[in-house]
């Protein structure tokens, strides 16, 4: 699979950016790890149950207070601690997020890494859920909703700094090229998403890709002439 970004003269750094769920990954992660946290027993299946898909449902429509989610999705992490939730976490790797990393993501991503551009996940899922997957793409660079500490060094429950969702994903990108001393001018970026949420930066970058994308997505996509890419099947019609 070859990467969007077309071949030219253009000496500026190239970046390859993507969302994570439901684009590298065909299923949301976040999501994903609440129901594995009512398998194992760490939450209650019914009131957790609902307020999960309850959230997610708000999540597609645009509607999601991150913050209120954020503290309910890291809830029971934050109680048992750092040792119970890594093991935990690896655990969900082996069952859940490792049978669902696919060549078509692999070689896309390759594909980017290969041609010398840089690749950046920026995802609104936390961290803690996050931070092992990117490894597991191979990926070193993630922007992912950062988790507030406390003075030991373990998670509050609250968020720190600009949640990377809608909006706020422009923002940590910019906050990312400006470190490296780039505005958006310095550089050729491609970004993938699936989402409507990431409309707001599908319109900063060179190169928006609508991949796996939602019907308004793709919808919106088919009438900016934007590229459409499904990267694990094709839909039907």
């Amino acid at each position: 699979m070859t990467p969007d970004t077309p071949a030219s003269a253009d000496r500026r750094p190239r970046l390859a950016l993507f969302d994570l769920d439901h684009t590298l990954l065909p299923l949301d992660s976040d999501y994903e790890w609440g129901e594995f946290t009512m398998r194992i027993g760490w939450t209650d299946r019914t009131e957790f149950g609902r307020r999960n898909k309850e959230f997610y449902d708000h999540y597609v429509a645009g509607t999601l207070n991150v913050h209120d989610y954020v503290r309910f999705a890291v809830d029971a992490v934050r109680q048992r601690g750092p040792e119970a939730a890594a093991a935990a976490h690896a655990q969900f790797m082996r069952e859940v997020i490792g049978p669902a990393i696919l060549p078509p993501a692999l070689d896309l991503l390759r594909a980017h890494q290969d041609a010398g551009d840089e690749a950046v996940i920026i995802t609104a899922t936390n961290e803690f859920v996050t931070a092992p997957i990117a490894r597991a793409l191979g990926v070193e660079q993630l922007l992912a909703v950062e988790l507030e500490r406390d003075e030991s060094g373990w998670i509050t429950g609250g968020i720190r700094g600009v949640p990377s969702m809608r909006e706020g994903k422009v923002q940590r990108m910019e906050q990312w090229l400006s470190a490296r001393g780039w505005r958006w001018s310095d550089v050729e970026a491609t970004f993938y998403s699936d989402s409507m949420n990431d409309v707001p930066l599908l319109e900063k970058v060179d190169h928006p890709v609508a991949t796996n994308p939602d019907p308004r997505l793709r919808a919106l996509a088919q009438q900016r002439g934007w590229r459409i890419l499904d990267l694990f099947s094709t839909p039907s019609p």
